[in-house]
């Protein structure tokens, strides 16, 4: 089933008015939690909280922030060593995935990688 056709069943769905009565109907929605956290890893964050992982997880992940802030600030020699961290870190996020049976290698860590690889290309 491709995007055209699930998009197409929703807008069915709301004609219909399938969705007149749910819970919440016309209350905004909740802030996100993960809101303040870089925009590439919140999915990770979700999945990792979702699986009980939320504390080393929250760990990890302020680590990556930390880590992201001084690779901006860094020279490229310790650029270098601090992406070196990163992908350390990232990895540990991949293996906790990994723990709880969840594929790491899904086209959403693909493009996580090429977005991460695409922010570390420094001019």
């Amino acid at each position: 089933m491709n995007w055209h056709m699930v998009e197409d069943l929703i807008k069915k769905a709301q004609r219909e008015g399938q969705f007149d009565n749910l819970p919440g109907a016309g209350k905004p929605l909740p802030p996100d939690e993960f809101a303040h956290y870089p925009e590439d890893i919140r999915m990770i964050m979700r999945i990792l909280k979702n699986s009980g992982h939320d504390d080393e997880a929250q760990f990890v992940k302020e680590e990556m922030s930390d880590l992201q802030s001084q690779m901006k600030k860094a020279t490229q020699r310790e650029r270098t060593e601090l992406e070196q961290q990163y992908n350390q870190r990232l990895t540990q996020l991949n293996r906790m995935l990994s723990k709880k049976g969840m594929k790491t290698n899904s086209s959403a860590f693909k493009q996580y990688q090429s977005q991460l690889d695409d922010r570390l290309k420094w001019d």
